[in-house]
């Protein structure tokens, strides 16, 4: 049965709300939607101004998804979006801008349960707010050695006076953060995003692996540098996983990471987050608020 939320005023049409996205958690469209509600305030503020790509599942995530990057034309005529050319010029795409929780009940209805934003914002689409460094495991390697490539990350960033932050991919991997000052071009900041994967990739070879091919990949660890990239995306902080267990991408302490503290990157999900959220807060929001100097690192790349 159809329904309305008010939400900031906005009546947003809610539909097969006991619709099955979990099937082995039973959770359904409901949950997310709640979920949403609840979490807006921590996820909102790394989708705002951003374009947004979103995987939807409305089958549930028993069946195959789908990514979407253009707003559908029925959209409510309250949902914001920004019309982004595409590089050859040939076409426009025109992006949801997620700026209220209006906004994201109304992705929950649409059963968008992957939210992936650039890493620039509109103010300007070509220069990133921070490098990425995605840390893809293939399937045999351990969550073990998925931390320990990531500890020697951040050891070659501190020895250049850097900060990173680390969080869980919610799926198998952990992703580094590295906020920097906004003067950086996208091909800069992946210069020195391979920098750093080239020196980790030099001091563990048996782990890792810059090979772009799956097949090639050895059952190790992928050095992802070629998301920083314009038009690239990665899944926000706090945005859901369409995996068994409902987990989520969790903002990490390098602390947690060294005594061994977290299990799995999909140990956070829908659930259990909020525990933590009450007791630590949000401790990813250095990386919107900090800002690094890289000019020493690339000087002698570029």
């Amino acid at each position: 049965m159809d329904s309305f939320l008010k939400v900031q005023g906005e009546e947003v049409l809610l539909t097969n709300l006991d619709k099955t996205l979990w099937p082995l958690d039973n959770y359904t469209k409901y949950h997310l939607i709640k979920f949403y509600l609840d979490i807006g305030p921590y996820l909102l503020k790394y989708l705002k101004s951003r374009p947004l790509v979103f995987q939807r599942y409305p089958g549930g995530t028993g069946e195959k998804g789908f990514y979407q990057k253009n707003c559908p034309l029925d959209a409510p005529p309250w949902i914001k979006t920004l019309p982004v050319p595409s590089r050859k010029g040939d076409k426009v795409t025109s992006y949801i801008m997620v700026e209220d929780i209006k906004t994201l009940v109304w992705l929950g209805n649409q059963a968008c349960i992957g939210i992936h934003p650039w890493l620039s914002g509109r103010d300007n689409l070509e220069v990133p707010d921070y490098a990425v460094f995605d840390l893809d495991p293939m399937d045999k390697v351990t969550f073990n050695q998925v931390v320990e490539v990531s500890l020697a990350i951040k050891k070659f960033l501190e020895e250049q006076g850097l900060k990173g932050y680390p969080k869980t991919s919610g799926s198998r991997g952990i992703q580094i953060y590295v906020p920097l000052e906004k003067k950086y071009s996208y091909q800069e900041v992946r210069v020195f995003t391979r920098h750093f994967c080239q020196k980790v990739f030099e001091h563990y070879p048996h782990l890792t692996t810059m090979e772009r091919k799956v097949k090639k990949r050895g059952g190790k660890i992928y050095l992802d540098y070629l998301q920083n990239a314009w038009g690239k995306t990665i899944n926000a902080p706090y945005s859901l996983r369409p995996l068994p267990g409902a987990p989520l991408s969790a903002p990490l302490l390098w602390e947690e990471l060294k005594n061994g503290g977290i299990p799995s990157s999909s140990f956070f999900n829908m659930e259990n987050i909020w525990s933590r959220l009450k007791e630590k807060g949000d401790i990813f929001h250095p990386v919107l608020k900090e800002r690094q100097n890289i000019d020493e690192v690339l000087r002698p790349l570029l």
